[in-house]
C-alpha cells in the first residue's frame, strides 16, 4: 500500500497540482449530487423539478464540449483551469441562493453557467495529461484523476455526515452546500502553482473542417461510453432520493453510506495500474462490470420489499458493492480510448466524450423527470439502467478486443 501511495506522489508536481484543482472542483459537485436534491425536496420542490432543473446543468455542458475539445488543439490548456476553478464554486452559491428564493430564472442561468465552466476542466484534463504525462506515469495519471471523484466523497461525505449527524438546523443542507461552494474556491490556489510551461503538440496541418479526424475509429471508440453514459444518468444524480424516498433514509446516514462507499472506491482505484498489468483489460473490465449490474439489480429491487425492515439494509450493502467494482473500469476504459483513436485525436475524443455525458445525462434528466413525473418507480427506472449498462459493457469488450488486435498488428504503439 505505500509503495503504492508512493508511486502516485512520485508524479510530476504540475500534474498532482491539476489533480488537486480537480479535487475541489469535484467536491462540490459529489456533494451537489448527494444532497442538493434533499435541499430542494425541503424547499417544496419536486423530483420531477429537481431534474429539469438539473438538466441544464448539462445542457451547459454539452453546449461547449464541441468547440472545446476542438479549441484546445495545439494550444495551451492551463487557461482554462481557472476558468472552472473560479467559476464552478461562484455558480454553485448562486445555485443555492436561487433554491433560497425560488427563483426560476436564477436557478435555470446558474445551473446552465455552472455546467459551462465544469466544462473548462473535464474536457482539458485528460489532453493535458496525455500531453504532460510521460507514458509510464499516464495510467498513474489517469486513475488518480479519476479518483479524485471518490477522494472528493470521502471528504464531502464525512463533512456532511459528521456536522449534519450533530446539527441538522445549524449544518443544514444549504448551510453545508454554501460552505463547500466557498471551500472550493482553494482551487485557484493549485492552478496557479502549475508549471506554466505545458508541452503543447506542434499541428504541422491545421485545416478548418473536421477532415482531419480519424472518425470511424473515433465512433467505435465512443459508442460504448455513449450507452453508458445514458444508463448513468437515470441512476448517478437521483440515488439520495432513491433512499430517501424509498427507505426514508436521513442526509446524515446517506452521506455516512457514501463516505464507506468512498473509501472502497478509493481503495480500489488506486490499485487499478496493478489490477491491470496482473489480469489485463479483457478479464478485468467485463468482470468487474457485470457484477457491478447485478449489484444494481439488487438494490433497485429492494423497493419490491421496502416495506419489510432489512430493506434498506439489503440496498445499502449492494449500493455499497456495487461502487467499487463499477469505478475499477473506468481508468482503464479511459486510457484504452485514448491510445485507440490516436494522438491527433485525442481532443477531439475529450470534447465529444464530455459531450456525451454530458448530453445523455441532459436527455436522461429530462426523461426522469418524465417518468418520475407519471409515477413511474425508482426500480422500473434503475432496471433501465441495468439493460443499458449490460449493452455498453458488452461493447467496452469488442472495442477491447480490437485493441489488442491493432495494438498486436503494431497499428497502436503510444
Amino acid at each position: 500500500m505505500r509503495r503504492t501511495i508512493k508511486e502516485y506522489l512520485n508524479l510530476d508536481r504540475s500534474l498532482l497540482n491539476l489533480i488537486t484543482v480537480e479535487f475541489f472542483v469535484q467536491l462540490i459537485n459529489v456533494s451537489f449530487v448527494a444532497i442538493l436534491p434533499l435541499y430542494m425536496k425541503s424547499e417544496g420542490y419536486s423530483d420531477a423539478q429537481y431534474a429539469h432543473f438539473t438538466s441544464y446543468r448539462y445542457f451547459g455542458m454539452l453546449a461547449l464540449a464541441l468547440f472545446l475539445g476542438m479549441y484546445i488543439k495545439g494550444r495551451k490548456i492551463i487557461p482554462m483551469f481557472y476558468v472552472a476553478a473560479i467559476g464552478v464554486p461562484f455558480f454553485a452559491l448562486l445555485i443555492i441562493i436561487g433554491v433560497q428564493l425560488h427563483s426560476t430564472s436564477l436557478l435555470l442561468v446558474s445551473h446552465l453557467l455552472w455546467g459551462t465552466t465544469y466544462t473548462f476542466i473535464q474536457i482539458p484534463i485528460l489532453p493535458y495529461i496525455m500531453r504532460n504525462a510521460s507514458k509510464v506515469q499516464q495510467i498513474l495519471a489517469i486513475t488518480l484523476n479519476f479518483a479524485t471523484w471518490s477522494i472528493a466523497s470521502i471528504a464531502g461525505s464525512f463533512i456532511i455526515a459528521i456536522f449534519n449527524g450533530y446539527d441538522k438546523i445549524l449544518f443544514s443542507e444549504r448551510n453545508l452546500l454554501f460552505a463547500i461552494s466557498l471551500i472550493g474556491f482553494f482551487g485557484v490556489y493549485f492552478v496557479l502553482k502549475m508549471n506554466k510551461a505545458e508541452k503543447v503538440p506542434v499541428i504541422i496541418e491545421k485545416r478548418s473542417d473536421l477532415r482531419e479526424y480519424d472518425w470511424k475509429i473515433i465512433i467505435r471508440a465512443l459508442v460504448p461510453t455513449s450507452i453508458i453514459a445514458i444508463g448513468a444518468g437515470f441512476t448517478i444524480p437521483f440515488m439520495s432520493l432513491f433512499f430517501s424516498n424509498v427507505h426514508n433514509m436521513s442526509t446524515s446516514v446517506f452521506s455516512t453510506l457514501n463516505f464507506i462507499t468512498a473509501v472502497s472506491v478509493t481503495i480500489v482505484a488506486i490499485y487499478v495500474p496493478k489490477i491491470k498489468n496482473r489480469y489485463g483489460h479483457l478479464k478485468v473490465v467485463p468482470t468487474t462490470q457485470g457484477f457491478a449490474i447485478l449489484a444494481l439489480i439488487i438494490m433497485a429491487t429492494t423497493q419490491y420489499y421496502s416495506h419489510w425492515s432489512f430493506a434498506i439494509f439489503i440496498a445499502a450493502l449492494f449500493y455499497m458493492l456495487r461502487q467499487p467494482l463499477m469505478s475499477t473500469a473506468v481508468p482503464m476504459t479511459t486510457e484504452i480510448t485514448m491510445k485507440y483513436v490516436g494522438e491527433r485525436n485525442r481532443e477531439m475524443v475529450s470534447g465529444l466524450t464530455s459531450a456525451i455525458w454530458s448530453g445523455s445525462a441532459y436527455f436522461s434528466a429530462v426523461g426522469f423527470g418524465i417518468l418520475r413525473h407519471l409515477n413511474v418507480e425508482y426500480v422500473n427506472i434503475f432496471l433501465i439502467t441495468a439493460v443499458l449498462y449490460f449493452v455498453g459493457v458488452f461493447l467496452y469488450t469488442l472495442l477491447i478486443i480490437d485493441y489488442n488486435k491493432r495494438e498486436s498488428s503494431g497499428l497502436i504503439t503510444n
